[in-house]
C-alpha cells in the first residue's frame, strides 16, 4: 500500500461526521482513546494499519472506500445488468465491468465510471439481426491512435462482451435473447450506447434493402479510406 493511498484525517472525520458519531462513540468503539481520534483528525498522527477495517466496519463501508475516501451507494440491488457500470483504465486500457457502482483502482489510480451517450454520427452503428443473432458494426476507425475498445450487449439479466483491438474490425455478434442495450467504447470519445431495435429501425428507413446497404457502405468505405 502507497502512503498516498492511507487514510486521511480529514476523510475520518468526515465519516464520523456524516454518521452522526462523537469522537469518543468513534473511540469505544475502535478500542482507542478519543485523544487518538483527534490526533488522527487533526492530522497529528495515522491509525495504525490493523485499525483500517474496524473503521470501516464502524462507518459500514470497505476498506477500499475507506481509503479512497469515496463512498459507494449501489443502487442497482436487483443486479439488473441494464444498470450496470463500466470502468476503464486509461493507462492499460483494461476494462471492468460492474453490476453497480463500485470502488475500483487500475494502475494506482481509482476509476470512475463511464457514462454512455446517445450514438452521433462520429459513431454510426450498423446492427441487423441475422437469424438468433445480432450482428453489431460500428463506422469508426480502428487505428492505434483511435479505436473502439469493446462492445458490449446487454439484457436484464445477462451481459455479452466482445473486446476489441486496433488494426481489427469494429464488429461483433450477439445472442439476442432479450438484448436491449448495446453499448461500445471510444478510447477517444467515451462510452457510448444504443437500443438494437431502434438502431435496425434506423438503417431500414434509410435503405429498403439490404444488399444495397452493404453496397453503399462499401462504395462509401472505398471512397473515404
Amino acid at each position: 500500500m502507497k502512503m498516498n493511498q492511507y487514510v486521511t484525517g480529514a476523510v475520518i472525520k468526515g465519516l464520523r461526521e456524516k454518521n452522526k458519531m462523537t469522537q469518543l462513540q468513534l473511540a469505544e468503539r475502535l478500542g482507542v482513546t478519543d485523544k487518538s481520534i483527534s490526533k488522527w483528525e487533526n492530522l497529528r498522527g495515522l491509525p495504525d494499519i490493523t485499525l483500517l477495517e474496524p473503521i470501516a466496519k464502524a462507518f459500514k463501508i470497505s476498506v477500499t472506500e475507506l481509503i479512497s475516501g469515496n463512498t459507494i451507494h449501489n443502487a442497482n440491488v436487483s443486479a439488473n445488468m441494464l444498470r450496470s457500470k463500466f470502468y476503464v483504465c486509461p493507462i492499460c486500457g483494461n476494462v471492468i465491468h460492474s453490476m453497480g457502482e463500485a470502488a475500483i483502482h487500475c494502475h494506482g489510480i481509482q476509476l470512475m465510471p463511464l457514462e454512455a451517450e446517445p450514438t452521433d454520427e462520429r459513431h454510426m452503428v450498423f446492427i441487423e439481426r441475422v437469424e438468433d443473432e445480432y450482428y453489431v458494426r460500428i463506422d469508426h476507425s480502428m487505428t492505434k491512435e483511435h479505436y473502439i475498445s469493446f462492445v458490449a450487449a446487454a439484457s436484464s439479466d445477462d451481459m455479452q462482451m466482445v473486446k476489441l483491438y486496433p488494426e481489427g474490425s469494429a464488429e461483433a455478434r450477439f445472442k439476442i435473447r432479450g438484448v436491449r442495450r448495446i453499448f461500445f467504447y471510444c478510447n477517444r470519445d467515451g462510452l457510448f450506447l444504443i437500443d438494437p431495435v431502434k438502431g435496425i429501425d434506423d438503417k431500414e428507413s434509410v435503405y429498403d434493402d439490404s444488399q444495397e446497404r452493404r453496397e453503399l457502405e462499401k462504395a462509401a468505405d472505398m471512397l473515404l479510406g
